[in-house]
């Protein structure tokens, strides 16, 4: 009895707080739920960042649910990337049903079916407002750690960056960037070297093949305009909610590269355009990021950088990052570090390797008298958690097993029709999904290349030798259709060129002098035409 007393006073103690708080579900003892003692997180330490991890089934989407509505009741703003396809029920009220009066009640709390108010957005070819951003909102430095480049190729991209800026050739998706690649490999490449110094075209074909890379995991379809608003992700409905943004990225689990690049922009863009905010009494926007090992499996060592000097400075911004993943091995242990609250659900040990992280894991929570939280990790049920959070002062909670609280929203999915309504009533639909492709770096450098080739063209006509264009005169008929016809006379050459090579073979001749004479012959054979 006296271990008893003293767990509740030590859980009391170290879960009350002075502010704002939001219940994550009752404390729980030798496999016990204790009635009313329940376990919270403070609102104003929520930008502290956060994990949510366990095994498949074992409650992480529904913990992932509490959390974003119970926020949303405070007026705080979610996104959530949903890449199973599972959150959308957050939109409607959930349905009632014996076990979860029962849950509630050992909980202490009431419970009221509700719904939020939901926007949803797309990469892909998902239904929903379209996230796009341009290639130079995204930034030379940015570009070239998404591609995988090293120092030299990356900065022969912000070279290219320089020019398109001093020329002012808007690059908004990647054909412009392609189209720029490419014309300074070529024409352009005298302009530019006279300017910036040596263009390598190898260097460019090798950045070239790594657009094509990016392109063929769907990133076409996310650069480009309009331009997606980081300002739409902070709204409060006409009840004072917050709003819950779903990005819906169940067509894209197998192009891992593309939800990276997704993501860094996005965390890029609203680090760079959120006003410093300090400590505030609750956070500004939350952002949770399901199967949460797809970002970092693709990272580069520079990627991984960027992320965590982003995760560092972001919650300044008033701004939460909170990973969804099933094992916490699957953070970097720089990342993890700063990660203040932990939710832990059940981890499974099948094999030596499944042990070893169920070990790992164990020594990222406070060490307590309570628990063995090596065992706890593997006997934890359905709807349970380990949970430890930072208080208002920052420091660490006790770890405790926590009863989950369940969803008020549905917990299920939208039916078509549902997610077809919400999308009718969306004010960013219309905003973001319409098409537009103004005239950019592409169209105005192929229309430069066209009138190169156009004077080129020109320039070797009145070149030609006075000989042949008086045989010309003198012999109408064929051969002047073919001085005519541009096409004529590239067959015309390619028939001079495979001739000539034909003749010197059967000759004999060799080595480089074989070369040599097949060159002079071709172009005496082709001044013709």
């Amino acid at each position: 009895m006296a271990k008893k007393d003293e767990f509740i006073s030590i859980i009391q103690t170290g879960y009350q707080f002075a502010g704002s708080s939001i219940v994550l579900g009752g404390a729980m003892l030798d496999g016990e739920a204790i009635h009313g003692l329940q376990v919270k997180v403070p609102l104003r330490t929520m930008n502290r960042h956060g994990l949510i991890a366990g095994a498949t089934g074992t409650g992480k989407t529904k913990s992932l649910q509490v959390i974003a509505e119970q926020l949303a009741a405070n007026g705080v703003p979610s996104l959530l990337m949903d890449i199973k396809g599972d959150l959308s029920g957050v939109a409607m009220p959930g349905t009632d049903n014996p076990k979860i009066t029962e849950r509630a009640g050992k909980i202490g709390i009431s419970w009221h079916g509700i719904g939020s108010t939901v926007e949803f957005l797309s990469l892909s070819g998902e239904k929903g407002a379209r996230l796009r951003t341009t290639v130079i909102e995204f930034g030379p430095v940015l570009f070239s750690r998404i591609l995988g480049l090293n120092d030299t190729q990356g900065g022969v991209v912000s070279v290219v960056f320089k020019y398109c800026d001093d020329r002012q050739l808007p690059l908004l998706d990647l054909k412009d960037f392609k189209k720029v690649l490419q014309y300074l490999g070529n024409e352009g490449k005298v302009e530019i070297e006279a300017e910036y110094g040596q263009f390598s075209a190898a260097t460019a074909a090798t950045i070239l093949r790594k657009v094509v890379e990016l392109e063929q995991q769907g990133a076409d379809l996310f650069f480009g305009e309009v331009s997606f608003d980081v300002q739409d992700l902070v709204r409060i409905d006409e009840n004072g909610r917050g709003v819950i943004s779903i990005v819906r990225l169940s067509d894209i689990q197998d192009r891992p590269k593309l939800f990276s690049t997704f993501m860094l922009q996005m965390l890029a863009e609203i680090y760079a355009s959120f006003p410093e905010e300090g400590d505030m009494e609750q956070p500004k926007l939350c952002i949770f990021i399901d199967e949460a090992h797809l970002v970092f499996q693709e990272a580069t060592p520079a990627l991984m950088r960027q992320l965590e000097a982003i995760i560092k400075l972001i919650r300044s911004k008033g701004v939460g990052i909170y990973f969804i993943t099933q094992n916490p091995v699957d953070i970097p242990e720089s990342i993890l570090a700063q990660l203040g609250l932990k939710l832990q659900h059940s981890l499974r040990a099948f094999t030596a390797k499944d042990r070893k992280a169920i070990k790992m894991a164990a020594e990222n929570y406070p060490i307590t008298e309570y628990y063995q939280t090596e065992d706890l990790l593997t006997a934890l049920g359905i709807g349970e958690a380990i949970i430890s959070v930072l208080n208002e002062k920052g420091i660490p909670t006790p770890l405790v097993h926590t009863l989950m609280r369940a969803p008020e929203s549905r917990m299920d999915i939208l039916t078509p029709t549902e997610i077809d309504q919400i999308l009718n009533r969306s004010a960013l639909v219309r905003k973001y999904n319409q098409e537009i492709d103004r005239e950019s770096a592409y169209e105005i450098l192929s229309g430069k290349i066209a009138e190169v080739q156009e004077m080129q063209a020109q320039q070797a006509q009145q070149e030609e030798p006075e000989a042949p264009r008086r045989a010309q005169k003198e012999e109408p008929g064929m051969l002047e259709t073919i001085a005519k016809d541009p096409l004529a006379r590239q067959i015309g050459r390619t028939v001079a060129r495979e001739l000539t090579r034909g003749l010197l073979g059967v000759f004999g001749l060799g080595g480089a002098r074989r070369s040599t004479s097949s060159k002079t012959t071709a172009r005496k054979k082709t001044s013709w035409f």
